[in-house]
């Protein structure tokens, strides 16, 4: 198992003997770095020293000639890798010989470059330095996190798969790197930040029917999301800096979130003892009545066969679950019927009716403001009933188009349910034909 780490090198003119006090493992300098690296307090055997296009003992030099001839002194000067291998796991002879062939695959023999391996540590190390500038065309060297995992990430790998040794293998590996010390925290089955951050959204997506009331349980939890941006991230309260959703690994992606949100069965929770799952309930003004009828009884058996409501189906018939996209919408109008006691379309369009009277009179009333006192504060007062009354006249609309839509989708679910028994009847009866099903 090889463990990689990259530090850009900034500063030429620090003291060349910075890092070799052993309560600094870290370069600020090239010529800092490239000491570390030859450290043969730490290397212990000249033999696992290295270099190429330079010789140890002037590699500074000859890195900050290519500099020079390149017109290229400023910025980023060079770079610090680390690999670092298990504990008894690797050889030192064998662990020099891995880093030099990271080194020739990843620079491609376009940069100077020197290795050091020490032994200094229960953890065999390797440290290469290189020149960030080419000495072949002058062009610098840039690292990022994309190069990090699509080339020196995968190439250690691949020569840690070579040599028969164990490689770090993360639920997200193929797109982002996992810190170490939470790879081998999450190993020992230690919680780790993540692991809280985890734990809530999967909290969170217990608790919801819809991908709104999901965002909505992050929000009561403390959480910020934005999702106008190219990766969507979330931040846990009391933290500075936000996380993105992929890399807490592939469960918890938007895309992966919303079809656990649908489909909660087909997904295993993080935590190992979840807790019981809580289904959400329709809110209204006054109490429910045991025994529904008309709309309502409608709707309410239109977000059963959806699965939103306790004593759902093993899956929803696909009469139903074409129109799961639509579930806000549906629970929306469900609850809006419960609220004001809508049994009939008749009931439904006095409503309607009552409030496109009121929108009449109100439109009128800021008419003859416009006229005659166009700063009064009671215009805004006017325009916010306004769009209340026009939502909810617009949802009568709606509901009166939607439910010979949901009836339709209901009756072939029956349908669909009838012959689904139908055929399972059929084929119990083929595997045991001497027993009468109709007892």
């Amino acid at each position: 198992m090889a463990y990689t780490s990259v530090i850009p090198v900034r500063r030429l003119d620090r003291a060349v003997k910075y890092v070799m006090n052993k309560e600094k493992t870290t370069a600020v300098s090239l010529q800092d770095a490239l000491d570390y690296a030859a450290n043969r307090d730490k290397t212990e055997q000249s033999c696992f020293e290295s270099s190429y296009a330079c010789t140890l003992e002037t590699a500074f030099a000859d890195m900050r000639q290519t500099k020079e001839r390149w017109h290229k002194s400023g910025g980023v000067q060079g770079y610090h890798l680390v690999q670092s291998f298990a504990a008894g796991e690797v050889s030192p002879e064998l662990a020099h010989q891995i880093a030099k062939e990271l080194a020739d695959r990843v620079l491609g023999g376009r940069y100077e470059y020197v290795i050091g391996t020490h032994l200094n540590t229960g953890h065999i190390h390797s440290h290469i330095v290189w020149n960030s500038v080419s000495r072949i065309d002058g062009k610098k060297y840039h690292s990022n996190g994309k190069n990090y995992v699509t080339q020196i990430r995968t190439v250690s790998d691949e020569l840690c798969r070579k040599y028969k040794l164990s490689v770090i293998d993360t639920e997200n590996s193929n797109h982002v790197a996992k810190p170490y010390a939470e790879w081998l925290a999450e190993k020992n089955n230690q919680p780790t930040w993540r692991t809280a951050i985890r734990q809530d959204v999967d909290d969170a997506i217990q608790q919801s029917l819809t991908w709104r009331q999901f965002v909505a349980a992050l929000q009561d939890k403390g959480y910020e999301l934005r999702f106008n941006r190219k990766y969507p991230v979330l931040r846990p309260p009391g933290k500075e800096r936000f996380v993105r959703f992929k890399t807490l690994g592939k469960r918890y992606t938007p895309e992966a979130i919303q079809t656990r949100i649908l489909y909660p069965r087909s997904y295993r929770p993080y935590v190992e003892n979840p807790p019981i799952i809580q289904h959400g309930r329709l809110r209204s003004g006054k109490k429910p009545c045991r025994k529904l009828t008309g709309l309502r009884a409608l709707y309410y058996r239109y977000l059963y066969e959806l699965g939103a409501l306790p004593r759902k189906p093993s899956r929803p018939s696909y009469a139903v679950r074409q129109d799961t996209y639509k579930l806000n919408q549906r629970i929306r109008q469900m609850e809006f019927l419960s609220h004001y006691s809508i049994d009939t379309l008749a009931q439904l369009e006095t409503y309607r009716q009552a409030k496109l009277g009121e929108i009449i009179q109100l439109t009128a009333e800021r008419k003859s403001l416009y006229k005659t006192n166009p700063d009064s504060p009671r215009i805004q007062q006017v325009n916010t009933a306004l769009k209340q009354l026009r939502q909810e006249e617009r949802l009568c609309r709606k509901i009166a188009e939607h439910s010979l839509e949901v009836q339709q989708h209901l009756t072939e679910a029956r349908r669909d349910r009838a012959e689904q028994q139908q055929r399972e009847q059929e084929h119990e009866r083929d595997r045991h034909p001497n027993i009468d099903l109709t007892l």
